[in-house]
């Protein structure tokens, strides 16, 4: 039984970063490209907040690594800006657990505009794919979505790993 809850929390990250991915898979009308939310960022902000003793930098490289793979891109380009992001989360993970959800929108969406202007740089240095800066607009919709994720994980989070 006690491996049973042990293991609770590893299928609930894995099921969240999962869903995450194939929402970042998704094909979007062209208009909404680039509004498209950082999903991945912020499951693993809401990770790094919610068990900073089990999600991290380490696992964020990791995922980040996977997501270079889905996108085909520079090996290693996401997995910095998302070990950034996980960086930030943990580093400030008790002062950001106890704001309100408007203040944590702002925090997720500066954290994400940072991540995005990463991959922005990167691309457009490397000139295999030129995006306008538009593609930061995505910052803007991660925060608005942060309090409805963050309810959702938790909630999630709740119902797999019973304390």
């Amino acid at each position: 039984m006690l491996f049973g809850y042990s293991l609770r929390w590893v299928v609930a990250i894995l099921v969240s970063v999962v869903l995450a991915f194939v929402l970042a898979s998704i094909p979007l009308p062209e208009w909404a490209n680039d509004w498209r939310p950082a999903w991945v960022s912020m499951v693993i902000f809401y990770w790094c907040l919610a068990m900073p003793e089990r999600v991290g930098v380490l696992s964020a490289w990791s995922i980040g690594i996977l997501l270079d793979a889905m996108h085909g891109s520079l090996l290693g380009q996401h997995a910095l800006g998302l070990a950034f992001v996980a960086y930030i989360a943990l580093l400030y993970h008790q002062r950001i657990r106890v704001f309100p959800l408007v203040q944590q929108s702002l925090i997720v969406g500066s954290v994400t505009f940072i991540y995005l202007g990463w991959v922005l740089l990167i691309y457009n240095l490397l000139g295999s794919r030129g995006y306008p800066t538009s593609f930061l607009f995505g910052a803007c919709s991660s925060a608005l979505l942060w309090p409805w994720m963050f309810i959702l994980l938790r909630d999630f989070r709740r119902q797999m790993t019973p304390s």
